[in-house]
């Protein structure tokens, strides 16, 4: 008989452990990766503290799931460990759910049956992958230049984040919450890059982990005015160029299904699929 599933909140000392277990597909796991490589370490500004859930059998972990800031669930975790995380999300009463497929339909079904639940989005989205031996990279014209986001560029941020939010259908946190809101974009500049046309920032893009594992991109986004000028293609060619001199396996970004003109962007680059996430966010 096969012992017992034994589900419990990590600690400092389950780190390496956690981090190990992870490694053995970065691609797949690498955002929990990165917050399991910082259990225990001080939260970004605006950002829930890291909480992390594991489900173990005979000593050996065989399932995660971060429950903050974001409920991700181990890609490779299968149906008994992902039911022995529903006591620990049952809880939550607002949560963003952003994981692969199967795992996340096994989990919403037993979430929502037990409590009624308001959806604000549920979405799939296609995840991507770039090795820079698939790279194609853009080179910069004499009109654009891209460099790190500055303290100064935090009214440009909030914008952008803001917009993004609203063309993914997405709540606007700045509207309950102005100075939390700010706050959290602050806590993400050092993650951040822009590009510039005629001295203004026109696209920008963020490298949420920056691992030797794999760098993750999130939050690009391109102002209305400045679309059609290759400056979405630069930028993010920009963001892999830096990720493979610092040494990254690999780059991955996600892409809402049916955003045609952003996954011909990324292909064009040399990104290619590797799964199906679902995105839920729940109140």
């Amino acid at each position: 008989m096969a012992a017992a599933l034994e589900p419990r909140l990590l600690g400092l000392a389950d780190r390496e452990a956690a981090v190990r277990y992870l490694s053995r597909d970065a691609v797949a796991n690498l955002f929990l990766l990165d917050l399991a490589a910082n259990l225990g370490g001080r939260s970004a500004p605006g950002e829930a503290r890291t909480e992390i859930v594991a489900v173990w059998q005979n000593g050996e972990i065989v399932g995660m799931a971060g429950l903050h800031p974001t409920v991700i669930l181990d890609a490779n975790a299968g149906k008994e460990a992902v039911e022995a995380f529903i006591p620990y999300l049952n809880r939550l009463r607002v949560g963003l759910v952003k994981s692969p497929v199967p795992a996340v339909d096994l989990l919403w079904g037993q979430l929502s049956a037990r409590r009624s639940r308001r959806v604000l989005v549920d979405r799939i989205e296609i995840a991507y992958a770039l090795r820079e031996g698939d790279w194609k990279p853009v080179e910069p014209t004499a009109v654009e230049s891209v460099r790190r986001a500055r303290d100064a560029d935090l009214d440009d941020l909030v914008v952008a984040a803001r917009e993004s939010l609203r063309e993914e259908d997405r709540p606007d946190p700045f509207v309950g919450d102005a100075e939390g809101f700010r706050h959290w974009v602050r806590g993400r500049v050092a993650r951040a890059r822009v590009v510039e046309i005629d001295d203004r920032v026109a696209m920008v893009g963020y490298a949420d982990v920056q691992r030797s594992e794999g760098w993750l991109l999130q939050g690009i986004y391109t102002w209305p005015d400045c679309r059609q000028r290759g400056l979405a293609s630069f930028g993010v060619s920009e963001l892999c160029r830096e990720a493979f001199r610092a040494g990254a396996d690999h780059v991955q970004l996600a892409v809402v299904e049916g955003n045609a003109a952003a996954q011909r962007l990324y292909e064009s680059l040399g990104f290619t699929p590797f799964a199906k996430l679902r995105t839920i966010l729940f109140t």
